[in-house]
C-alpha cells in the first residue's frame, strides 16, 4: 500500500509538471507534438456514464477509462496542447459521438483542435482521458492541479474528493 501511495505521488507530480505554466510555450503545456486517444479503427467515440465511487456518477469512454475536463480551457478550445496532450490525450472522433449508458446525446458536441483533429465535446467543455489512468474504473486524475476533474453525467466537474484517487479493482463494475 505504501508502495503504491508513492507511486501515485510520483504520477501526480509528474503530472502537474506536464501541466504547469511552464516557458516551453502554451497555456498549461509546452510546445511540440500534441497527443489524442480516438477509437480503435477510427471510429467515432461512445460517452457513456459509470459510477465512480465517491465521485459519483461520471463520464467514460467506450473502453470504460474516466473522462476529465480542464477548468482552465476557453468555452470549447482545448487549451492543453504540447506536453499537457502527452499527459492528458483528448478524446477523438472520426465521425459523430455517441451517447449512451447515462450520457446526454443533446450535450455531446465536438470542436476542432489545433492540429486538426476532431475533439469530443460534453456541455461544451473538451473531454481529456488521463494517462495515469492504466485501468477502466481508474480516477487517479482527479483534482490533480485542482483543475483537472471527472466530469458527471451534467456536465459539470466531479468535485467530491478534490485529490487524486485509484481503483485498483472493482470500480466501474470491473474485477
Amino acid at each position: 500500500m505504501r508502495t503504491r501511495m508513492i507511486m501515485l505521488g510520483a504520477v501526480a507530480a509528474i503530472s502537474l509538471a506536464a501541466c504547469s505554466n511552464g516557458s516551453g510555450g502554451g497555456a498549461y503545456g509546452g510546445g511540440g507534438a500534441t497527443s489524442t486517444s480516438s477509437p480503435p479503427g477510427g471510429a467515432a467515440a461512445t460517452v457513456a456514464t459509470a459510477d465512480a465511487g465517491t465521485l459519483g456518477t461520471v463520464l467514460v469512454d467506450g473502453t470504460g477509462h474516466t473522462l476529465y475536463l480542464f477548468e482552465s480551457d476557453t468555452g470549447t478550445t482545448s487549451t492543453c496542447t504540447g506536453t499537457c496532450a502527452g499527459t492528458w490525450p483528448a478524446l477523438v472522433t472520426a465521425g459523430t459521438a455517441t451517447a449512451m449508458s447515462g450520457a446526454d446525446t443533446a450535450m455531446l458536441g465536438t470542436t476542432t483542435r489545433d492540429d486538426g483533429t476532431t475533439q469530443v465535446t460534453y456541455d461544451g467543455h473538451p473531454l481529456y482521458l488521463y494517462s495515469g489512468d492504466s485501468a477502466a474504473g481508474d480516477t487517479n486524475g482527479q483534482g490533480i492541479g485542482g483543475v483537472w476533474f471527472a466530469v458527471t453525467a451534467n456536465g459539470t466537474p466531479a468535485k467530491a474528493g478534490s485529490t487524486s484517487s485509484s481503483s485498483s479493482g472493482g470500480g466501474y463494475g470491473y474485477p
